[in-house]
């Protein structure tokens, strides 16, 4: 996403990235053959929309997989829409034929006694406590009968629940943020400007509806079910961290209870109808100066800092608002050690973020909760795998930052049907006990999931790294722990989808910067290091575009602790060079950079792709693309490719690649974004006819200096003319009401 720790790495472990695992396989001639000659058997064929596939393994000694599980889903042979052309304009593209209308803003009121938002930054701050957030991030649609109760087949009427990353508070403010003071010194000095900032992150739950005969939709402004779960929400601490002596707080003397959700970036949803928001940059809010703090610290504490990016004055400077509240609602943004012990500070309060927290949208009252069995990272998601009756439920996660790890969740209770109905208890039985898993990718195509479980292995009391104490020590210190196993490093793992028609799993790598994938650590993975001067006039180096990575695991992804995998599609500009950018021989009309979003269609088997883009943004804005997509292996013939990079120093180095099947005509741009914004966060009914998407942060990169001169704004969308530009939900529909993209 668009936030300051997903572009630095924290991972000082000696692990190997993925130019690390490649190089054994292009340097060793023998398992190089190999894998030539697998990829070219593994093609699969793409017929009727449905794929049938070989079952061969990529690599002739490992054991060959099971057809993979899917959830019977039949994708089109092809894509039903025109590819919309790139565009710098400051509105929605979509293609002819269909409408995207704003539906839900920033600001927007979620109860009836909330006024109309002004947008000029003098709303009230308490109103905010039941109005959208800024930063519109992932989004899912939980269908709703008649009666308010969860229904997976109501496509006229749901709840819309999505997340608010982080704000843009120049145009939060009437004039931009109020401080004073420089460095370590600098001091937030308006209490309501931090109030609105409390409330404007974490997640709305918001009631929808379309009006009779296939009309407009909006939403209710005075649904009993809207709801605003923000910073001040208290929230329950569940699973095996629940009450260990590092969740303790001022707050919480117990360590089972903490206030709120911050950085809400990707989601997921879970088979009872509960959603699951996740939080990802949330280190940079404490503020921990080092220098001080530093000395009052185990060395376990400050290797737990460390790896998390725990120090700094904090990204809003929420802790430094003065005179502090009772309840210590800016205190608690302050992580150094105050007190005589952690029942009397906050010191331990970072380690209650970072967790995947569980919502039921469906019922207001509820308290939400942080499950920590699921691990703590920078989490970018929860993507539910397939839902097998009998058997053990699956989720993956990303952890968003380069050089950081992909895992995997799996439920120790086998799913029973009967628990569709039983909300949060059902969260309690599934998400509060199971295995956490590390992705580790082999030289050889292949990969395995290794468990972080305390006394397995090296995860011990008497490791020399880090000293674990129980399972609740290798959950919160879930990073340190992957590092230890031997996890592999990956650039920036960002969304994850699992593909409906044949469970295999799909994950945006988003981009890697040329200090941390030079020259020499190239790979096949990772085989580009190049100069685009075309970029914003600027010279690019590494893998400024980004590509999107899939594996497949079997039928039984449960038990699955072995995969086998391949490269999807490479980020590129269409003119730039097929030896050594644009590997997938991406057009004018599917050309795109830094893949972030990701989702696929339960009605349609279609791949979403969104961008958040740095690198192409000279020629087009932020964009959302509609993807075929084949499987792992369907290169053929083609896939091994030989890759020659040069760097500023005029030095080459050629390395091969396994390249999937052209992007051809199963690629297609779908939508444009307006200026500055990021896309997003994608839902949809369940009958494909309506499709939800987030655009987030407009006219973002506005200097503070230019908020008293409204013809000087980066944006001016949703609302145009010389308004403040608000982050929404856009609803697209086709309009002849047919299914979206078919």
């Amino acid at each position: 996403m668009n936030d300051m720790d997903d572009d630095v790495s924290l991972n000082p472990s000696a692990n190997a990235s993925m130019t690390d695992v490649i190089a054994d396989r292009l340097e060793n001639p023998a398992r190089r053959e190999v894998f030539k000659g697998i990829a070219m058997t593994a093609a699969v064929s793409f017929l009727g929309g449905t794929m049938l596939s070989t079952g061969a393994a990529l690599a002739q000694n490992a054991a060959p997989a099971a057809a993979p599980v899917g959830t019977g889903a039949k994708r089109p042979t092809a894509l039903g829409f025109r590819p919309v052309g790139k565009s710098l304009s400051d509105t929605v593209s979509v293609p002819e034929g269909y409408a995207a209308r704003p539906l839900f803003r920033l600001g927007d009121p979620m109860a009836a006694n909330i006024p109309a938002y002004k947008n000029d930054g003098t709303d009230a701050a308490a109103t905010y406590a039941m109005r959208a957030g800024d930063h519109h991030d992932a989004i899912v649609y939980f269908g709703a009968d008649a009666n308010g109760r969860y229904s997976t087949n109501s496509s006229t009427r749901g709840l819309l629940v999505m997340n608010h990353e982080a704000i843009t508070p120049s145009f939060l403010h009437p004039a931009g943020v109020t401080a004073t003071g420089t460095g370590n010194d600098q001091k937030r000095t308006v209490a309501d400007e931090v109030m609105k900032e409390f409330y404007v992150h974490g997640v709305s739950v918001v009631e929808v509806e379309r009006a009779a005969n296939n009309g407009a939709w909006s939403y209710k402004q005075d649904s009993r079910l809207n709801r605003r779960v923000h910073t001040l929400t208290q929230m329950a601490i569940s699973g095996p961290a629940a009450g260990n002596a590092q969740m303790v707080t001022k707050f919480s003397p117990q360590g089972t209870m903490t206030r709120g959700t911050v950085n809400n970036c990707a989601g997921g949803y879970t088979p009872w109808g509960t959603y699951l928001t996740c939080e990802e940059n949330y280190a940079g809010y404490f503020r921990r100066v080092a220098a001080t703090d530093d000395p009052k610290r185990t060395p376990k504490e400050l290797a737990n800092f460390r790896r998390n990016g725990v120090a700094g004055t904090g990204r809003e400077l929420w802790a430094t608002m003065a005179p502090d509240t009772a309840d210590n609602l800016y205190g608690r943004w302050n992580a150094e050690v105050i007190g005589a012990a952690a029942a009397e500070d906050y010191r331990n309060v970072a380690n209650t973020f970072g967790w995947v927290v569980e919502i039921d949208p469906f019922n207001p009252d509820s308290t939400p909760k942080k499950r920590t069995a699921i691990g703590r990272f920078a989490h970018e998601g929860a993507w539910p795998g397939p839902v097998v009756a009998g058997r053990p439920l699956v989720w993956y996660s990303g952890d968003d930052s380069r050089g950081e790890y992909i895992y995997k969740f799996v439920s120790t209770a086998n799913w029973d049907p009967a628990d569709a109905t039983r909300g949060m208890a059902a969260g309690d039985k599934y998400l509060d006990n199971g295995k956490l898993y590390v992705a580790k990718f082999n030289a050889d195509g292949t990969g395995e999931w290794i468990e972080l479980r305390f006394g397995a292995g090296a995860l011990t009391a008497s490791n020399t790294t880090y000293a674990f104490a129980d399972q609740a020590d290798v959950l919160i210190n879930a990073r340190i722990a992957a590092d230890i196993v031997g996890a592999t490093k990956m650039d920036r793992p960002e969304w994850g989808a699992v593909d409906p028609v044949n469970g295999q799993v799909y994950m945006t790598l988003t981009n890697n910067n040329a200090a941390l994938r030079p020259l020499a650590a190239l790979d096949a993975a990772n085989p580009r290091h190049y100069n685009d001067k075309r970029v914003n006039g600027t010279a690019q180096w590494g893998n400024s575009n980004g590509h999107i990575i899939r594996w497949q695991e079997g039928n039984d992804v449960a038990a699955a602790t072995n995969f086998r995998w391949d490269i999807y599609l490479f980020g590129s500009r269409a003119e730039s060079d097929p030896r050594n950018v644009n590997l997938s021989a991406l057009t004018a009309d599917n050309d795109f950079s830094s893949p972030d979003g990701l989702w696929f269609s339960n009605a349609t088997g279609i791949c979403w792709i969104q961008t958040d883009d740095g690198a192409y943004t000279d020629v087009t804005n932020c964009m959302l693309l509609a993807a075929l997509p084949g499987s792992v292996g369907d290169g053929g013939a083609q896939a091994r490719r030989t890759v020659t990079s040069t760097n500023a120093d005029g030095q080459t180095r050629e390395v091969a690649t396994f390249v999937g099947a052209p992007a051809g005509d199963k690629v297609r741009r779908f939508l444009v974004g307006p200026s500055m914004c990021e896309i997003t966060g994608i839902t949809e009914t369940p009958d494909g006819r309506t499709l939800f998407v987030n655009i987030q942060h407009p006219g973002e990169d506005t200097p503070a200096a230019n908020i008293g001169d409204p013809s000087k704004f980066g944006s001016h969308w949703p609302d145009g003319g010389m308004a403040r530009p608000r982050s929404a939900t856009i609803v697209i529909t086709k309009n002849d009401n047919g299914v979206i993209a078919v």
